[in-house]
């Protein structure tokens, strides 16, 4: 967990990252992801939606078509930037039953016992207190209601685990965003400790071939570089970070490659879990 003088550096550097993210929908796996996860989550008409760092609104925006009318979808993040293109996509889709708030994810306002279903889609893993999150949600949530969350194995993308490994060469200490919930165990136990019951994990591959040319080198290193998760590098001076990249982008080109290209292994962890039935 943060201290708090770091949580306030993270949260601005996390702004940053996102609020220039202006072709978030084009990327590889938001959207097949998300649709995932509401396929597992199984919502149903006249709910209550909440999804946690909405991003644009993919999660949120199709969660509404599926509890109709009667239902009503509650899309927050932190983002400026990704809630305004949000707010655009539902002006465009004629929904009526979503609403996109500036929130902090860490940090919900909303009435205990009020949600049917609580969502994240490739975010939970921003999030500074995961076993506090997880807690909240519990709360949040009514008797009986589902949580669905997805989260990336422990190491996966080689690329951003390269880029980690040459910055700590650096005395650069990145974190791993994907170690808390990188491990079945670890969902396990993080949910049974917030007291969610029946929790579900599936395992699906969403990795790829790519070519490891200096080209895609260079796009990888700024990639990462502009990341929350790998900023940390510019803390560097001048001839350091750039002896910092040019070692990046020597090691990506000697990655091992077959016919196909090399392999960014990308496995991803889609959960969910109930709250129990109240007896009360």
């Amino acid at each position: 967990m943060l201290e708090a003088a770091e949580k306030q550096i993270y949260k601005r550097q996390l702004l940053t990252d996102f609020n220039s993210r202006t072709n978030y929908d084009q990327g590889k796996f938001y959207t097949p992801v998300a649709k995932k996860l509401l396929s597992l989550v199984k919502l149903g008409k006249g709910q209550k939606i909440l999804d946690v760092a909405t991003g644009t609104g993919i999660v949120a925006l199709d969660a509404a078509t599926i509890v109709g009318s009667s239902g009503k979808v509650i899309g927050v993040d932190i983002s400026t930037g990704m809630l305004n293109n949000a707010k655009q996509k539902l002006v465009m889709s004629g929904l009526q039953n979503v609403e996109f708030i500036e929130a902090d994810a860490d940090d919900l306002n909303f009435s205990d016992n009020y949600f049917d279903a609580i969502l994240c889609s490739l975010a939970i893993c921003y999030l500074t207190n995961i076993p506090n999150v997880l807690y909240q949600w519990y709360n949040l949530l009514k008797s009986n209601g589902i949580v669905g969350f997805n989260a990336w194995s422990e190491n996966a993308f080689s690329p951003s685990r390269i880029f980690r490994e040459v910055a700590a060469r650096y005395g650069i200490k990145i974190p791993n965003p994907n170690e808390p919930l990188g491990k079945l165990e670890k969902c396990h136990q993080f949910l049974q400790e917030a007291g969610f019951q029946d929790i579900n994990v599936q395992t699906e591959q969403f990795g790829w071939y790519f070519i490891p040319d200096t080209h895609t080198a260079e796009e990888l290193w700024v990639i990462n570089s502009k990341n929350v998760f790998g900023y940390q590098v510019f803390q560097l001076l001048p001839n350091q970070l750039e002896k910092c990249r040019a070692e990046y982008v020597a090691e990506i080109q000697a990655l091992p490659t077959t016919t196909q290209g090399a392999w960014c292994d990308a496995p991803i962890f889609f959960v969910t879990a109930s709250k129990p039935i109240s007896t009360s």
